[in-house]
């Protein structure tokens, strides 16, 4: 799940993961039976103690290939929500360790992070109400 929290003011809010030092929208794994809207409020107001809303199903994703640490090669799901934060003034800070640094970022000047990444924000950018996926070869 990927949450992109936009807040009303032409910023959005970034993390720089802790885990190869890259800025990234939030995201993080679905909790046993939880649905995946409720992940997204959920993991935003763990990573950031930013409170937002789901506005809407932005994509439909796959992660690029991974190797894990015990030879299995895996490709993820990835469900992205536009989300809008609750209080627009908020403050977010790095509240585990997954961060290294969070904050808002003026959609013109965001730090540097994977194309990949930020097709993922233009994407959510759009607002365009249906959902974006990849069309099947």
């Amino acid at each position: 799940m990927v949450a992109v929290v936009r807040d009303g003011q032409g910023r959005v809010l970034l993390q720089r993961r802790s885990a190869g030092g890259m800025w990234t929208p939030l995201s993080g794994i679905l909790e046993p039976g939880e649905d995946p809207s409720a992940a997204a409020v959920r993991e935003v107001g763990e990573e950031t103690g930013v409170q937002v809303v789901v506005e809407r199903l932005a994509a439909v994703t796959n992660s690029p290939p991974v190797r894990h640490g015990n030879g299995d090669r895996a490709q993820y799901l990835e469900i992205v929500f536009a989300c809008r934060s609750v209080d627009p003034d908020s403050v977010p800070r790095a509240c585990d360790d997954e961060s290294v640094e969070v904050g808002w970022f003026p959609l013109d000047a965001l730090p540097p992070m994977s194309e990949r990444m930020g097709e993922i924000i233009a994407v959510v950018e759009k607002d365009e109400s249906a959902a974006w996926f990849a069309p099947a070869p």
